[in-house]
Parts: structure tokens; sequence; C-alpha cells
């Protein structure tokens, strides 16, 4: 995944700023933690800049794509954690569970390190909310293929809290999910490149030229125009918490 990283990272910064409104929402969550381990950190998004921060990250390029003022990083994998037990107050994930050769070997390894608590921002993969998988069904699939069942969490951490994370309709984080009311979007290849997903499959240009036949005839407002009014949408996003 590293080597993925190391191109999708060239503009990764720019397509993926944190959303305010989520971050709330994982520094909610991390309670009162002082020291904060952040694995597969990336360019640093949702780090709180009022504790301190540890970034573990694989990809060299995401490394070097970090403010200068951002916490220092190491370089290495969630399977194979470089840190003592019990090293840091607690341990965050954002929307990385997925990329890790082996997911449970790195829930147990945050467990492992983490002293009070552990925050992850996953996606339900049983989740089908979202419209853009009529037109690009493979994506379920991959989904489906490469998140973790909700379970797995449970299972290596302990028990957890599962809380929904409504995606807002301006959210500034390009994730995979986050255009469900900007649809025009999708269609631009500067705008796909922010997700990895769309990197990972080929044979979505049918689906694609579909969407913009149907933003252009007036399909799309016709079958899903009701989400024009939402100002959140349930996306499948999901906070999960562990308190140790």
């Amino acid at each position: 995944m590293s080597a993925l990283y190391d191109t999708i990272g060239l503009d990764y910064a720019n397509l993926r700023r944190p959303d305010a409104r989520i971050a709330a929402r994982i520094e909610a969550a991390l309670g009162d933690a002082k020291s904060v381990l952040n694995v597969g950190a990336g360019t640093g998004s949702y780090e709180p800049a009022d504790r301190n921060v540890t970034a573990l990250e694989p990809s060299a390029e995401m490394i070097a794509q970090r403010a200068p003022d951002a916490s220092p990083a190491v370089q290495g994998t969630a399977d194979a954690l470089p840190f003592g037990d019990g090293s840091f107050d607690a341990a965050m994930a954002v929307l990385t569970v997925h990329h890790w050769p082996d997911p449970g070997a790195g829930l147990a390894e945050m467990r492992r390190v983490a002293r009070d608590r552990i925050v992850i921002l996953t996606f339900d993969p049983a989740c089908r909310n979202a419209w853009l998988l009529d037109y690009l069904p493979a994506l379920a699939e991959l989904d489906e293929a490469q998140m973790p069942p909700m379970e797995a969490y449970a299972k290596h951490l302990g028990d957890v809290d599962v809380e929904p994370i409504p995606v807002p309709h301006d959210c500034s984080d390009g994730f995979l999910y986050a255009y469900w009311r900007r649809p025009q979007a999708y269609l631009d290849p500067r705008i796909r490149k922010g997700s990895s997903s769309f990197w990972k499959l080929d044979g979505l240009e049918d689906g694609l030229a579909r969407l913009e036949a149907d933003l252009t005839g007036g399909e799309w407002e016709a079958r899903y125009g009701e989400v024009l009014s939402l100002t959140q949408y349930d996306a499948g996003y999901r906070l999960v918490t562990a308190r140790l």
C-alpha cells in the first residue's frame, strides 16, 4: 500500500483537507488523552493540535507532504508498531484500516500500545446507501473486499462504541462518498485522485459516462434530487471507540 500512496500522494494534501465537523467528533472521542499515536497518518489530517501526537505512516511521499509544523512522523506499518506496550494514552486511525496488509494484526497492535482508548474512523461495508453505487457498483464490491466488517473491531479491541458520522454536504475532505450532494465532482479526474478506490478499479468509464448523461439530461435529479435538500448524509462512515 505504500507504493500506491507514493503515487496517490502526489496531490493528496490538497485533495484531502480535514473537515472541521468530523475533526470535532474525533477529538471528542479521544477524551482527555494527552499522548496520541496516529496510525496510517498520511499527511496529518485530523491530528489534534493540542495534544502530543506521534504519526506512523508507511508512505515516504505522504510523510514528505506533512506540514513543517506537523507532529513528528515515523515510517512504518500498522502490523508492527515500533513502540513499547502502553506507550500512548490513545491510538487513532482515520480511514486507513482497509489499507493495512493485516487489519487484525494492526488493531491488536493499537491495543498493545494504547493505555486508555482507541479511536478509529472507518466505513461499514454493509452500508449501501450511496447513490454512486448505482453507477459504479464495483465500488460496493471493493468496499466489501477491503473493508473489515464492523464485527472485527469488537473481536480485536473488546467492547466498542460505534457511532455514525454523517457527511456534511460541503465536506472539505475529498474521501470517496464526500461528494454525495455535488455529483458533478465525480466527473473530475483530479477529484477522483483523492480516493484510492478510483485507483484500484478499472472499467469505470461506462458508469461515469452514464452519470454525466443523467446529470445533463435531468435523470439524476429526478431519481436522487431529494438529497439536494439535505445538509448531511449517512453514507456509511462510522466512528469506533474502544475504552481499554
